[in-house]
């Protein structure tokens, strides 16, 4: 008895550093991968070519309050000023021209603007955004008053509601799109008239932590009163083709984070809206194209933004590509068409070349200009060589030039070889020329995942095309070998049921296959035949191992993109410690419940139910090399069909071992896991304990070591 006791304390002691070890691994495992899948850095595409205050522009008075800036189509510069009350109209030199503040209005009473916030140019008209009046003036193109769009009214605005707009757009229609401050219905759409049409685009409402603390506990008519507001815009700019691209800094920081990583649309702080408010954006980078990726603080200053990115303000580019802005650390982020980061620059400070806040961003032409809040100046950005190739590698492939794009592209990447977009827009090129393996290559070098699968699926065509014999002549020798081997297991199985003695090594792994389809005969002769063995069972566990290992290190590329791969120490602690958590918990707790299967009837019963595994595991693998990422799903469903199968054997082998009904093998197996989970508690504990215990003990050594 006592040395039962003495081996069952040294196993639990022993297991309890494995579960710890386990743990460790796997938190190991997660923080390396954390750490990668950040995009290379580029070089600029922009440079700043100066930084023009009010005395450069030729204004009697410096900026006071500037809110933002926009270029009309002759390249006329208008600059809101919240803070003065006024619109400055500069040329495309920024030569200051004209300013708009006091006018007469349509009633003859003299009348000027309040606390603007936005400006929107056409042909005819300046639409100013007159905030803190809640309305809209329209002056002309030489800064005449024409007329007011006052607040608009619908039963669609909630009641108290207030109309602040803050930034305007206005499309080729005349129907003006109004982005209001207080608004969080989605943005505003008047007709040319100023009358209310609709309302688009709503984003969607997130909760604060105490709001669903509350939901969790309010009940009855206080837990309706627990709502999940949608949150508002806080600008919005139109491209040549309609498209509309919304802004907003009231997004939760964790929901705006899950974005960012999972590419998501739902909680997005920028969207492209077509005209019925159906957001378009497309989001193919590696994350999505919502500003910083670290959102970290990686300086030596410890004083330097972190955080997600606070997006005020988004610009369309030529040839597809959009830009915002970053007011956390007043930075410039550029995509293309597809959401691919195309370049990166600005920062934060005051020395030279620094911008202090950021406030507003427009395209000019070539160049780019970007409204510097704090510094109250116009910075004035052009585009350095590397930009204009890279503007004319888009423009080539806009216009479906794609030799001409394939060699800018080539020389990109002469230039900047990290650059993922060259690589794509090579694999683009070939892939219209129907060189898959070429497209292939080249969308690998940028782990673009979509077009490798468009290409491969293609490759796959063709090849079955010339090759299709080969298909059904495979499918008969696997189905044939197959056949072969449970019709032998099964004469094997056969001749051992009646054979008296001890069996094989052999035998025993073979009724494995018998007991995987007849589960309540195999277990049953499993103890009470001995038909099954400790050995036998190690086998199976090894067998999963092995064949998980497979799995990590055997996937084909569009399901293991980065390579990464487990170590064969992480695949034996990931199976092998759950497998023997589970037979000590079940064995602690059917001791105390007259189960009569005894800890070597347990682990065997377990151990040849993960026969199913690796028939699942392995040929899944396998077919990951000619499947492409649309028919992950079936992937997916093979994995699932081997666990489902190995949860019913479980919980068929722990019955009939320990001859329980239904209803309480059910209960037995609740306990078991409650148990697991109780002895990685103790794992955890113990450890901690022991980590104290030898600091303590190393510290009293240095100590005297010290002294000594």
């Amino acid at each position: 008895m006592k040395k039962s006791v003495r081996f069952s304390l040294i196993f639990m002691a022993l297991l309890m550093l494995l579960s710890n070890f386990a743990i460790f691994a796997k938190t190991y495992q997660s923080y390396t991968y954390s750490l990668g899948g950040y995009p290379m850095a580029s070089p600029d595409g922009f440079t700043i070519e100066k930084t023009l205050t009010y005395t450069d522009m030729g204004m009697r008075d410096d900026f006071n309050d500037p809110r933002d800036i926009f270029v009309d189509k002759n390249m006329n510069v208008y600059v809101v000023d919240g803070g003065l009350n006024k619109v400055f109209v500069f040329s495309e030199y920024l030569n200051y021209k004209f300013e708009i503040s006091e006018f007469v209005n349509n009633e003859g009473v003299e009348d000027s603007l309040t606390g603007p916030s936005g400006v929107f140019v056409t042909d005819k008209y300046i639409y100013v955004a007159d905030t803190e009046n809640n309305r809209i003036v329209l002056f002309d193109l030489k800064g005449n008053f024409v007329k007011i769009f006052s607040e608009p009214e619908s039963v669609l605005f909630p009641e108290g509601h207030i109309y602040r707009p803050v930034a305007l757009a206005v499309d080729n229609a005349g129907q003006v799109y109004v982005v209001s401050s207080t608004t969080y219905i989605g943005v505003i759409v008047l007709d040319k008239n100023g009358a209310f049409q609709n309302v688009i685009g709503a984003q969607t409402g997130t909760a604060s932590v105490v709001q669903l603390i509350w939901s969790s506990l309010a009940s009855g008519e206080r837990k309706t009163r627990v709502t999940y507001t949608p949150t508002e815009y806080n600008n919005i700019s139109i491209d040549e083709e309609g498209f509309f691209y919304v802004t907003s800094t009231s997004v939760d920081e964790g929901a705006q984070y899950g974005a960012l990583t999972s590419k998501d649309n739902t909680y997005a702080p920028v969207k492209k809206l077509n005209a019925s408010g159906t957001d378009i954006l497309a989001r193919n980078g590696f994350w999505g194209p919502y500003g910083e990726v670290r959102i970290g603080t990686y300086s030596r200053d410890a004083s330097a933004p972190s955080g997600v990115s606070k997006i005020i303000d988004a610009a369309a580019g030529p040839y597809g590509t959009w830009s915002i802005i970053d007011e956390r650390r007043s930075r410039v982020y550029t995509y293309d068409s597809e959401g691919n980061c195309l370049f990166i620059f600005g920062e934060k400070g005051m020395k030279k070349g620094n911008l202090q806040s950021i406030e507003g961003i427009v395209y000019q032409g070539e160049r780019m200009l970007l409204l510097d809040k704090m510094a109250k100046s116009i910075t004035v950005c052009n585009r350095t060589e590397y930009g204009d190739l890279l503007m004319t590698a888009l423009q080539h492939n806009n216009e479906r030039r794609y030799d001409l794009a394939v060699e800018d592209w080539e020389t990109i990447l002469q230039r900047n070889s990290n650059f993922d977009a060259a690589y794509i827009g090579i694999g683009d090129s070939y892939y219209r020329a129907g060189d898959w393996d070429n497209a292939m290559k080249y969308y690998k070098y940028a782990y673009d995942l979509n077009g490798y699968s468009e290409a491969f699926k293609l490759w796959r065509q063709d090849w079955l095309s010339k090759y299709i014999i080969v298909v059904p002549i495979v499918f008969i020798i696997v189905v044939w070998i197959g056949l072969k081997f449970f019709t032998y297991a099964a004469k094997v199985n056969k001749a051992a049921s009646v054979k008296a003695g001890k069996k094989t090594y052999w035998e025993e792994l073979l009724f494995g296959y018998h007991l995987i389809v007849h589960p309540f005969d195999g277990f049953w002769d499993l103890k009470h035949e001995k038909r099954g063995s400790v050995r036998a069972a190690t086998t199976f566990i090894v067998l999963t191992i092995a064949a998980f290992t497979y799995q990590s290190v055997g996937q084909s590329y569009l399901y293991n993109p980065s390579a990464s791969h487990s170590s064969i120490i992480i695949q034996i602690v990931s199976i092998f410690v759950p497998i023997m958590l589970w037979v000590t918990a079940n064995w602690c707790l059917t001791t105390l419940f007259e189960g009569e299967g005894k800890f070597k009837d347990i682990y065997i019963a377990v151990g040849y139910s993960t026969v199913p595994l690796p028939l699942f595991i392995i040929p899944a693998t396998l077919l990951t090399h000619v499947s492409t990422t649309s028919e992950s799903g079936f992937i997916s469903m093979l994995v699932s069909f081997g666990w489902t199968w190995v949860a019913l054997l479980v919980f068929c082998g722990m019955m009939i071992t320990h001859d329980y009904s239904l209803f309480k093998n059910f209960i037995t197996c609740i306990g078991t896991i409650v148990g697991m989970a109780f002895i990685m508690f103790l794992a955890i504990l113990f450890s901690t304990l022991v980590v104290k215990m030898v600091s303590f003990i190393s510290n009293i050594v240095t100590e005297l070591t010290y002294r000594m």
